[in-house]
Formats: structure tokens, sequence, C-alpha cells
């Protein structure tokens, strides 16, 4: 890292000596990270309709600048603002408006949960409920019966997704309206059963039959639910949002509301592996505004390893037999690459276990055929065979990953994995060396939406106690720089979107973010103590604290 500081931006030197040129906005006496090719070191910013007219010391923008609009930030740390290479934006927006179940110890504690949330929103048609983990229930178990649940709520549908979204416990009202039968079965999901009954417990796919009887959100609920969700994202410092998977219908709405002025995060969308959005956008190409860009697919390799969903190699540890299962066919997948890889269209994958990589990078490497700018992607890459690493440097794959999978998987992934593949999981180091760079995201609302929290994780390898001591994996940590390059530049590159953000240069958008810390000065127990003070996008203050 060096500083500007005895560099005088070119945009600088034309004006020497000359009069000042008039911008919207200067930001000075600041600490600026530029996150440019060489990590560069600034101190103010000058901003002209939302794009970064010159970037320098104070002496240097203040001598060639006048600006409407002058901000001191009084010695403030700041960044490109953090852009999240992988999350659900529509489904955080939505989960901010049911029941948190998060952390629960039990699923008696679930039911006590669901009691107040009922009597506070009593006339919901249907009782939504996320965030439960039965690894953290006594027994790690799921429950054998909804018995409780039916009692609760005899003649209300309840639904109630699990943390990671790749399974969910119902009531019979819910299967009543699904049609859902003992001894039904599903490609790519399992309806769990005891004693011959169902348990209300739905892996993966089978979820679907009830997520097609629930009724949609109307447009006004849509429009509440996502300004709640970037409200939330300006104030953890969020300029930018993946959203992996959604139907055209919902990349209409969030197209509407941002012309209209009411949503202006900039988000990259990828759409859900359905007929009806090839339909609509394969013909058309990817879409692209100012804060929009549809440009990929999102596929379902495997499920989670928390609901032994993910596709292993060998037999899970602690349930011997059982590899999970893959969510759709190999030729399904295979038929979809050869489809997407004459066009501009990316490939995103989700992919969990091990096998699942496997099956995944041959398909990519055998359409890819070596080196190239495609940037298809594999969506978490968590278990990767060692054997199969090498695949993804080889065709230009790029790894997606969410630090903070990792720390919150380490109390209890080893039990599924064993002592031997736990060692080649969750290997972000290993990863990055593939193609030099790694986009990092959350995955929220299956993590917390906190940038800080994949810091911590990323560079510490420590959950918010600092266990365990020393780091998770410590081989597999990046650096600081890493870190912050995988949240910004990085994730901007994922998504083609790193010739306009992403980093602070002339030229690109003006978009950062003031924060009271400096992440790359500071010890890990002051990362989550961490405040955004301001966040801007294109140069327009969206959040100030």
């Amino acid at each position: 890292m060096r500083s500007l500081f005895k560099i005088l931006p070119v945009a600088c030197l034309f004006f020497a000596c000359q009069s000042k040129k008039q911008v919207d906005t200067i930001v000075y006496n600041a600490h600026i990270y530029t996150v440019n090719a060489q990590f560069d070191t600034a101190q103010a910013i000058a901003i002209q309709q939302g794009k970064i007219v010159a970037i320098g010391t104070n002496d240097s923008i203040l001598q060639h600048y006048n600006a409407k609009e002058m901000l001191n930030e009084n010695g403030n740390t700041i960044f490109p603002g953090f852009i999240d290479a992988h999350a659900h934006f529509v489904g955080y927006g939505q989960e901010l408006f049911t029941a948190d179940l998060r952390n629960t110890k039990s699923f008696e504690e679930v039911l006590e949960r669901l009691k107040s949330f009922a009597a506070s929103h009593p006339n919901e048609a249907w009782i939504l409920g996320r965030g439960w983990d039965q690894n953290k229930w006594p027994g790690k178990a799921f429950p054998n019966s909804v018995e409780k649940l039916n009692q609760l709520f005899p003649n209300t549908p309840v639904f109630l997704t699990r943390v990671d979204g790749h399974a969910a416990i119902i009531n019979e009202k819910a299967m009543q309206l699904a049609q859902l039968k003992p001894g039904q079965k599903i490609e790519g999901g399992s309806f769990e059963m005891f004693n011959g009954k169902l348990t209300g417990v739905l892996i993966d796919n089978a979820q679907k039959p009830v997520l097609a009887v629930m009724p949609p959100l109307s447009a006004k609920d849509f429009s509440v639910r996502l300004q709640a969700a970037q409200q939330n994202c300006f104030a953890q410092g969020l300029t930018t949002v993946t959203d992996c998977g959604l139907s055209y219908k919902d990349v209409l709405r969030i197209d509407s509301l941002q012309k209209a002025g009411v949503l202006k995060m900039q988000l990259y969308l990828m759409l859900s592996d359905r007929k009806e959005n090839y339909d609509y956008f394969l013909p058309k190409g990817p879409y692209k505004t100012d804060r929009l860009f549809v440009n990929g697919f999102k596929f379902y390799a495997d499920g989670a390893l928390g609901s032994r969903g993910a596709c292993l190699l060998q037999p899970y540890s602690d349930k011997p037999g059982w590899y999970g299962f893959l969510l759709s066919s190999q030729q399904h997948f295979d038929s979809m690459a050869a489809i997407l890889s004459k066009t501009n269209f990316q490939m995103c994958t989700h992919a969990i276990g091990d096998s699942a990589n496997r099956v995944m990078l041959k398909i990519y490497n055998k359409y890819l055929q070596g080196k190239n700018d495609k940037r298809w992607r594999i969506e978490h890459a968590q278990i990767v065979n060692p054997n199969d690493i090498a695949w993804f440097g080889q065709a230009s794959i790029v790894p997606s990953v969410q630090p903070t999978h990792a720390t919150s998987d380490m109390y209890w992934a080893e039990s599924r994995l064993g002592k031997q593949r736990i060692n080649s999981a969750y290997a972000n180091k290993a990863l990055l060396e593939q193609n030099g760079w790694l986009p990092l995201g959350t995955d929220f609302p299956v993590e917390d939406i906190s940038p800080f929290k994949t810091f911590l994780a990323a560079v510490f390898r420590v959950d918010s106690t600092g266990f365990p001591a020393g780091g998770f994996q410590p081989q597999n940590a990046l650096t600081r720089q890493e870190a912050i390059r995988g949240m910004t530049i990085w994730a901007a590159k994922a998504g083609f979107l790193d010739k306009e953000t992403g980093s602070l240069e002339p030229g690109k958008k003006a978009d950062f973010i003031a924060l009271d810390k400096d992440l790359m000065q500071i010890p890990w127990q002051q990362v989550l103590q961490t405040k955004v003070l301001q966040t801007f996008i294109s140069g327009e203050k969206v959040y100030s604290k």
C-alpha cells in the first residue's frame, strides 16, 4: 500500500496555476483507501454529477476545485461502498416482516416466539418465520411431530424456514393446502417421515408444493419490504447488493421502483432457474440501467450442509449411508450450460458439497474450455475436494464465498464431514489463489447482513467472542487488503461492475462510506464495534448516522 500524498492526480496537473474548476462536492480531511490496483491512500475527493473527477491530497484537491458542498470528514476513514457479492435482498426484506426464529435454543422456544408474533399480527393469512437451526437444539434433531404447532394454529397455515433456506417446518393446515401425502416423493428433496406420518419437515425441493400455494405479495407490500431492506443495507455501508435468484416479475417490480426513485440501492440480479425466466430474458439478453444489472442465472446444484442436503462424495459422518443429493439432474445443468455458453449471461451455481462442486466444475470446464472472461461462478464452494480446486483456475471459474459460513458452521461441521474432509472445507485462501481474486458476500438473510462480520471471519476466522483462539483453519485466512478487495472491487468484478464501481478512481461512481474506525489497523476486538457514519451512492448521501 502506498500513499498518493506525493503523487498529484493526472486530472489536477492540467489545472495547476489556473482558476479552480467547479464541482458538486468535495470530500476532504479524510483517510481514504482508494482500493485501486496499488491500494493507494488519499485525503480528498472531487465529485461532479455523481462521479469522481479527481482524488488526491487535501492541497491538490482544494487548490484546484471549488464545490457547492464541502464535506470535512475530520479524519474519518473512507472506503469504497461495500458490495455484497452474494445475498438475497428481496428475501431479506420479506423476512423483516416475519417471526424471527434465530438463535432459538429448542423447538419449544420456536413455539413461544410464534405465539408472540401471532398475537401482534392477528390478521395474517399465513404465519411465517425464519432462522431456526436444529443444530442449536437438544439432540440437534428435526422435530418428529408438529402436533404442538397444530394445536397452536389449527386453522392458519404455518411455514417456518430454516436459517439457510434449505428446509422448512410446516403445520397440518399447510400440508392440506399443498395436498401433501405420506410417502410422497420429489426429485432433489425429501418429505421427512416418522412412524409412517409426515413430520412437517421439508428438505430442499420438498418446500416447492407449499410455496406454490402461498399468496403473492401485493405491489405495496413488496415496495415496503424492499425499502426497509435498503435502509438496513445503507446503515451497514452497502451500496451494491447481488440478489441471487429472482423471478422476472420481481425484476420488473424492482426496475419500476428504482425508476420511480423509491429504491436507490444498486443491484446485480440473478434470475432463478425457471422456464418463464429463460423465456422472458434469453431473447432480450442482459438488462442494464444505472442502478440495475440483470446478467446471470442462478442454479442450485445441492442443498445445505446443516440440513444434510449438501451432495457429498462420501457419506455423512453423522448419517451413515447418506450422501445428500443433487437438486436437479446433471443433464439439466449440462444442457443449460450449453445454452448459456452461447450468451453473455453468467452461469452462477450454488454448490456446497464436494460432489456437487465436482459435477459443476466438470460441466463448466466442458463449455468454458480454458481461460476466459465469462466469469461463471460457483456460489459458496464450501467443500471442494483438493483434487478439484485446480478446475477453478483452469477455466477462470469464480468462487463466490461467504466467510461467515465458516465461522457459523465450525461448531458442528466436523461432525458432518469428519476430520479429513473438514481440512479442505471453507478453503478461502486456496480458492483465492486460483484466479488471484475472490468476491465475498454474506448470503443474508442466511447469515447476518453485516459486512464487518464478513471482514472478521475472513481475516481473523473467529466469531464475535474471538473463538476459537488462533482462528478456525487459520491457513485459509485472508489478509486485510484481500478482504477489503473481496468486499469492494472483486465483488464488483464478479458482476462485471468493476469498470464503474468498487474502487475510488476518477471516472467511477462516487460510491463510498465513512467509518469511525480504520479496518486496516484496528485489532479484531474492535471490528464489530465499527460504525458507518455516512453512505454515499453516486455522490448522494443515502445514510447518515
